[in-house]
């Protein structure tokens, strides 16, 4: 077989439920890479959140921020942040909702409220800590992506007073912020510019409402069983769930390996 490129999302495609990483997830990327294939991973988090996954897997190729921003060996194929005024209208809208956000970088994440339920709710089950405090983090800075706490009953205001940009839910209290037309397949199409792969040659895994478009883009798509309904219909494939080795099953289901 000629050499794929093959996108992984992190959460809920690699990482478990728990967020570790299955034992024969882990060989199958081995395998892959060893058979010639070129793994990237694809995902929501900034590069600063997956390093320890990327050092674990020896990954050296990523679309990150929902494709805000992509690496291929360390040098940036894409560079899109979300322009200042289009923060700053944000921010002063949120405020006078009550809805806190965080700003994120390259380097780190920063929050415009102290502390809040919604955030700490949210952010944990990636992991992470509440971000420190840094109303105007945004200002000054390359922001690729930002985060709004709001319910999904509060949702549609935002999409109607902001249509320059895209935001996704993955959280019950919490969208991704993404400038207009934001998504991994946007990152995926900068990555294979630069290195002249085919559509039909390009594999992706993915399992939530962020991975719609990179599923429907890749010449071959494959949805965790863990995913809902809307992304299922999305892949060409459905694997089992990420709990019952669904990486190794769908590998070989697309005959990758």
């Amino acid at each position: 077989m000629t050499a794929k490129l093959i996108f992984f999302d992190i959460d809920g495609t690699l990482l478990d439920h728990d967020k570790r990483l299955p034992e024969s997830t882990a060989q199958t990327i081995r395998d892959l890479k060893t058979a010639g294939h070129h793994v990237s991973i694809a995902t929501g988090r900034g590069p600063f959140m997956f390093k320890d996954i990327r050092q674990q897997l020896e990954i050296d190729s990523f679309v990150s921020y929902n494709g805000q921003y992509v690496e291929w060996k360390g040098e940036p194929l894409l560079r899109n942040p979300i322009p200042t005024a289009q923060l700053q209208a944000l921010a002063d809208f949120a405020d006078g909702q009550g809805h806190p956000l965080v700003y994120m970088d390259l380097d780190t994440m920063k929050s415009s409220s102290e502390y809040h339920v919604h955030i700490e709710e949210s952010i944990a089950t990636l992991q992470v800590p509440h971000p420190p405090h840094d109303p105007v983090y945004f200002l000054g800075r390359d922001i690729y992506q930002a985060l709004v706490f709001c319910t999904i009953g509060e949702e549609p205001q935002y999409r109607e007073r902001f249509p320059k940009l895209n935001f996704i839910r993955w959280h019950q209290f919490s969208m991704d912020v993404l400038p207009h037309a934001g998504s991994k397949a946007k990152g995926i199409q900068a990555m294979i510019g630069k290195l002249g792969f085919r559509k039909e040659e390009i594999y992706a895994f993915g399992d939530y409402l962020n991975d719609i478009e990179m599923l429907e883009f890749a010449g071959t798509s494959v949805a965790m069983g863990n995913a809902p309904d809307i992304v299922k219909n999305a892949a060409k494939f459905v694997t089992p769930d990420v709990d019952d080795d669904g990486i190794w099953h769908g590998v070989r289901m697309v005959e990758l390996l």
